[in-house]
């Protein structure tokens, strides 16, 4: 598809990208996928996530390919003259610059803030960092694990296990991929309405203290505190998927109209009029989990989602991630999109949203390693530098 076809809400505005892994890649995927044209700088050794899990050729593994998709591919020794002089000159037509490097990696090459608006003044700069620059962790390391760690993802894991434990997804890389993606477009929405440009610092400790705070501050927020840090509920020990007779299920029997929905039904003889009302079962929820379970073991699991069907309370079985890629409502949608691509057809994760005027799209596949530095350089009237693997490796 060529850059002049490509739909969606970001048609027309050009992204240079310099991050690498997740954080970085998942924001500017979904710009990609929303029709901007994402030019991904890579260096010789090319983005480290091309390696790291199993793919149909060399350096185009699952977790890259998907979060890369839609891209152009530029290589650039950015340590060389050559590059340098390339990048500079695809900055001046670009919309928006956004990194992942340190900071002063970045100065380093000579491509802050301060040097990237003196080639495009109303340039939407975004810096992507483990830790903002403005406190003491400004230069401290950090990865997912890190920071499920420092925002007390882990804390609230041991209070509802009994034990601190990650959760599976690196959920601090997308959750600060999608913090970059929303402060990006407010940025583009305000150079839009003024005119002006400006530098933007997303990091994944802020982001993901200020995610976990949403409801775990709760009575810590006041002064005094009425309640410690955390939101009793979603770690009380007793919440957990309920034990059928045959497998398990996931069933939140909670406010009032389902409540009594469930109890009129079931007649649990554990029932007080003590649990009829919402803050009468907050207050003693994990007691209230534990006798939920003990009458969950008294159906199969079928049993169970067929009467909670019925009675309008929310219920789901226990699905693999492999089981999503059949899963009936995804198909009905359209969610997977298929791509033809040189490694084979590619069944991509489609777009979470809908748009009735401008719909967003995978625009088309991960590119391999530098496979549009020609074009690229071409539509700038510059040669391509000679670049070779001896001379690359992660600026990061």
């Amino acid at each position: 598809m060529t850059q002049q076809t490509r739909t969606g809400p970001l048609a027309g505005i050009r992204v240079v990208d310099l991050t690498s892994v997740v954080f970085g890649p998942y924001a500017t995927q979904v710009m990609a996928d929303m029709g901007a044209d994402v030019i991904k700088i890579e260096p010789p050794a090319g983005d480290n996530t091309r390696w790291i899990t199993t793919g149909p050729a060399p350096g185009m593994g699952g977790i890259y390919v998907n979060a890369n998709r839609g891209k152009r591919s530029v290589m650039l020794d950015l340590r060389s003259d050559a590059g340098k002089h390339a990048l500079q000159e695809l900055i001046r037509t670009a919309d928006v610059f956004i990194h992942s490097m340190r900071g002063s990696a970045i100065a380093k090459l000579g491509f802050d803030y301060a040097a990237v608006k003196a080639l495009r003044p109303d340039i939407v700069y975004t810096n992507c960092y483990g830790f903002s620059r403005r406190g003491p962790y400004g230069d401290k390391p950090a990865y997912d694990d890190t920071i499920q760690a420092e925002c007390g993802l882990t804390h609230v894991q041991n209070l509802l296990n009994g034990e601190p434990g990650f959760v599976a997804t690196i959920m601090a890389d997308k959750v600060a991929g999608l913090t970059a993606l929303y402060a990006t477009i407010m940025a583009l929405f305000h150079r839009e309405r003024t005119g002006e440009g400006q530098e933007v610092e997303v990091t994944m400790f802020e982001a993901m203290a200020a995610f976990m705070l949403v409801e775990h501050a709760n009575g810590a927020m006041f002064t005094p505190p009425t309640t410690p840090a955390h939101y009793h509920r979603v770690v009380a020990r007793n919440r957990r998927p309920y034990r059928t007779k045959d497998g398990h299920v996931a069933a939140l029997v909670y406010n009032d109209k389902h409540w009594k929905a469930f109890t009129d039904r079931v007649q649990p003889e554990w029932n007080k009029p003590e649990f009829d009302t919402l803050a009468g079962r907050a207050r003693q929820i994990d007691h209230v989990y534990g006798l939920l379970a003990t009458t969950f073991l008294t159906k199969t699991t079928q049993e169970w989602l067929d009467l909670l069907a019925e009675l309008h309370i929310p219920a789901a079985p226990l699905r693999t991630t492999d089981e999503l890629f059949s899963n009936e409502h995804l198909a009905q949608i359209g969610f997977f999109e298929e791509i033809d691509t040189p490694q084979g057809p590619t069944r991509f994760p489609g777009v979470p949203t809908w748009f009735s005027a401008t719909p967003g799209k995978v625009h088309g596949p991960a590119p391999t390693l530098g496979q549009d530095t020609a074009e690229v350089l071409a539509e700038l009237g510059l040669p391509v530098p000679a670049v070779t693997a001896a001379a690359g490796g992660s600026e990061e």
